[in-house]
């Protein structure tokens, strides 16, 4: 009887030991992940101490943990529709459907921004196969629909993920490290794409990073500059502005197309301080011509999601136009349709009114290829209407590319704004929009982007010649070659 009661006061104790020990760990586990997820602090170093505890828990490296790094993509675009409250909604939900996919004794935690890492103690079965069989049920879930007031929100992740196997001797921090590497060029080859680390994956990220320090010392040392390209009116031929245009010139590659490292710039965040220096140089050679006689009408840059998102943007110009000693009336700021399209958040709206109120032009770019509404044309004080080069090519001789100009023409008759064809290359084009009644152009078929000191040789040399529009064969102006 009394070895009976002992043996079931044991048993009892054994399994509130077990239950004690599980909710123990159930409680390390929820500390670790949700203060972590929610609020990112302490993320790191919580993963690092479990992949340092597994791999001391586990020499053998068949059986060791793994490393996964997830970020959700094309994060930025969605903090500039949303309010700080629903973003962090979206991580919080995002960080919910993590913590169902995984074990009691993973680890996760919230890095930075809209980035996530993930200790996964031992598997014995967890080889790359499995590892990628893994990431693909938490891009499953990431894609899954996020319920927001304004309607359904649709994320996608990248991935990127290091097995111990594949490191020599790896510490807790060098695995997290390596899959950090991986989500690097998971991101970089696209959206809701999966990496494994491989040690090659390394050196191209030094390579990324001595690129991204490059182009610092070049926005500093202004080897990063403006080249401009003229703009004329298609009926008198008079120039009308100038378009300034970021162009690299790199002391042992020469000039360096925006195409090859606007994508660079946009990657580490340093759009704002291209703007700046785009906005500077166009306002610099402003005042330098009009010092030597040389009339410019208005100087056009382009602005970034950032800039206009930025609420001391109009303040800056102010006092940039203020320090140059040039009126508002002479800057003309270009839009991507897409800004408006996107651009709901209220700053954006905000800026353009306020630059259009002090007298600046407001150009809406690109236009036909961001599906702009007439709304928000209006909305965001748009002036003048630049038509996108896909429109323009072949418009001599393709009559649905001249049906569409003409709508749009007709558009922005309607609407009482100005009209810029972009992208013009041939004379024949040039004419064709003339006819059709397009008010102003630029583009090869004039001149091309060229340096300060080149456009202004073109501009002391420049003689307008108005469009005959009976002539479909005039010659085209002078051109910068």
């Amino acid at each position: 009887m009394h070895k009976a009661i002992r043996r079931h006061i044991s048993g009892v104790a054994v399994a509130l030991w077990h239950a004690a020990e599980r909710a123990v760990q159930k409680g390390f586990i929820e500390l670790v992940r949700k203060p972590i997820i929610i609020s990112g602090f302490g993320g790191r170093d919580k993963v690092t101490a479990a992949l340092t505890r597994s791999l001391a828990a586990n020499r053998d490296l068949r059986f060791a943990s793994a490393a996964l790094v997830l970020e959700v993509d094309d994060f930025r675009k969605i903090e500039e529709i949303y309010d700080c409250d629903l973003i962090e909604g979206i991580l919080l939900e995002t960080s919910k459907r993590l913590r169902h996919l995984l074990q009691a004794s993973d680890v996760a935690a919230r890095l930075e921004g809209p980035r996530f890492a993930i200790a996964l103690t031992p598997y014995r079965r967890l080889d790359l196969a499995g590892a990628i069989q893994l990431a693909a049920s938490i891009q499953r879930a990431m894609a899954e629909p996020i319920m927001l007031a304004q309607g359904n929100l649709h994320v996608t992740a990248s991935v990127g993920f290091a097995l111990a196997s594949r490191l020599d001797k790896p510490t807790g921090a060098q695995l997290l490290r390596a899959a950090g590497v991986a989500q690097l060029e998971a991101s970089r080859d696209g959206p809701n794409t999966i990496r494994s680390y491989s040690p090659a994956m390394h050196q191209r990220i030094i390579t990324s990073n001595g690129l991204r320090d490059e182009v610092l010392t070049a926005l500093d040392d202004h080897s990063i500059t403006a080249f401009f390209q003229p703009q004329i009116d298609l009926t008198t031929g008079a120039l009308t502005g100038l378009e300034a245009l970021a162009r690299w010139l790199h002391p042992q590659r020469g000039l360096i197309p925006p195409c090859d490292f606007l994508p660079i710039l946009e990657k580490f965040g340093l759009m704002e301080r291209l703007g700046q220096r785009m906005l500077s140089d166009a306002l610099a050679a402003l005042a330098a011509w009009d010092q030597d006689g040389i009339h410019v009408p208005a100087i056009s840059i382009n602005m970034s999601n950032s800039e206009l998102r930025n609420p001391h943007l109009v303040d800056h110009i102010m006092m940039e136009l203020d320090r140059h000693e040039l009126a508002p009336e002479r800057l003309v700021i270009e839009v991507l349709e897409t800004v408006v399209v996107t651009g709901k958040d209220g700053i954006t709206e905000t800026n353009l009114s306020r630059l259009a109120a002090i007298g600046c032009g407001i150009d809406l770019d690109d236009f036909g290829t961001g599906h702009a509404s007439i709304t928000s044309i209006r909305k965001f004080a748009i002036q003048r209407i630049k038509i996108d080069r896909s429109f323009i090519t072949n418009v001599d001789r393709d009559t649905e590319q001249q049906d569409m100009i003409a709508a749009i023409l007709t558009m922005a008759a309607r609407l009482r704004l100005s009209t810029l064809a972009e992208g013009v290359e041939t004379s024949q084009e040039q004419d064709q929009l003339a006819q059709m009644g397009c008010q102003h152009m630029q583009g090869f078929a004039l001149a091309r982007p060229a340096s300060f000191k080149d456009v202004t040789h073109w501009m002391q040399t420049y003689q307008p010649a108005p469009t005959d529009v009976a002539d479909q064969h005039q010659p085209t102006n002078r051109r910068i070659n």
